[in-house]
């Protein structure tokens, strides 16, 4: 009887390859469960019986290899595990495609959970949930305040031009799925343009920074951040900016975006900004930009999943609702650009 394994994960390979690389990490036949899937790289939890490990990987299909680069991923988690930041440790990068189909990246299990919505922060009472969310605040100084020549990331990116880059990026990928009139969207990604900030010293960013891309310890410590694909050297200020704008973001009910902010307790915008700005020592006073930026981008994104629905491309639930969802965020852009 074949043994049932999870798509693009066989354990018998995988374990051979182990033996072959790390002799005695592996005590016993493994298994495998897939923790996450979908548009990003895909995650999977393996275990001896004894000990556990987590797997990451590209997508099933066929991807661009920038979009999903293990050496990357696995690159910067490895240089930041010295330095004090929250992160798994590194095992092992397999890039080598015959072992599983496609590179992938061994790094060790860690305890925690991930905090996805107000319901599940709630029954921690305000408090906790408070300390917890500034927590984030707190991590995100201590990931900025590496030096990335001496961590060995010097070269990880081109700080020179970033925000121009990064605008002209999400621009294209507004262009590649415009489908419908979204009014607003292009006067949000002028006016950005026209009130560029001059960007702070370059730090390692990790481009996606939000509470469910963490994992939190029982002692309400942040164990370890996650999912570092769009991680490169640039502008601090757009993770903080990231972290902003989810925090301020209005519940959808019935759509796949969760939002944490009706958690009782749950510090608003103006005090992560101070918590950052005080353990940073940066100066936040262009951050009205950064969280504008955050809005625009994740409108893109969005608009780009909508497309892809209505070309029948997208299955789930609450798929059909993220069109509505588009016009609301280039609002909360324009309206945080314009006000602060």
């Amino acid at each position: 009887m074949t043994e049932h394994h999870p798509p693009g994960l066989d354990p018998a390979r995988l374990r051979a390859y182990l033996d072959g690389e790390r002799p005695g990490l592996v005590q016993g036949p493994l298994s495998a469960e897939l923790i996450e899937g979908g548009r990003s790289n895909l995650t999977y939890e393996v275990t001896d019986g004894t000990s556990r490990w987590v797997v990451r990987r590209p997508p099933l299909g066929h991807v661009l290899a920038t979009a999903h680069d293990m050496a990357r991923e696995y690159r910067v988690i490895s240089a930041l595990g010295p330095t004090g930041v929250p992160v798994p440790g590194a095992v092992l990068l397999c890039e080598d495609t015959s072992v599983l189909g496609a590179p992938f990246y061994v790094m060790e299990y860690v305890e925690g959970t991930p905090y996805r919505t107000a319901g599940q922060l709630a029954p921690l009472g305000p408090e906790r949930t408070r300390e917890l969310v500034l927590g984030l605040a707190d991590a995100l100084v201590k990931l900025h305040s590496v030096d990335p020549a001496s961590a060995g990331l010097g070269d990880f990116g081109r700080p020179e031009g970033f925000l121009e880059r990064q605008l002209r990026r999400w621009g294209k990928q507004l262009d590649a799925s415009r489908s419908r009139e979204l009014p607003g969207v292009d006067e949000l990604h002028a006016l950005l343009g026209s009130r560029l900030p001059a960007s702070p010293a370059p730090a390692i960013v990790h481009g996606d920074y939000r509470l469910d891309n963490v994992l939190v310890g029982a002692d309400d410590e942040i164990a370890a951040i996650l999912d570092w694909e769009m991680s490169t050297l640039g502008d601090p200020l757009t993770d903080l900016g990231l972290l902003v704008m989810y925090s301020s973001q209005r519940p959808v009910p019935g759509t796949p975006i969760a939002t944490t902010r009706e958690a009782p307790g749950h510090p608003d915008a103006r005090e992560l900004i101070e918590r950052y700005a005080a353990g940073s020592g940066r100066d936040v006073s262009d951050i009205a930009w950064y969280t504008a930026f955050a809005y625009f981008k994740l409108a893109v994104i969005l608009e780009g999943i909508h497309y892809r629905y209505t070309l029948g491309q997208t299955v789930g639930a609450g798929f059909d609702r993220i069109g509505a969802l588009v016009p609301l965020f280039v609002s909360d852009g324009l309206t945080t650009l314009q006000e602060g």
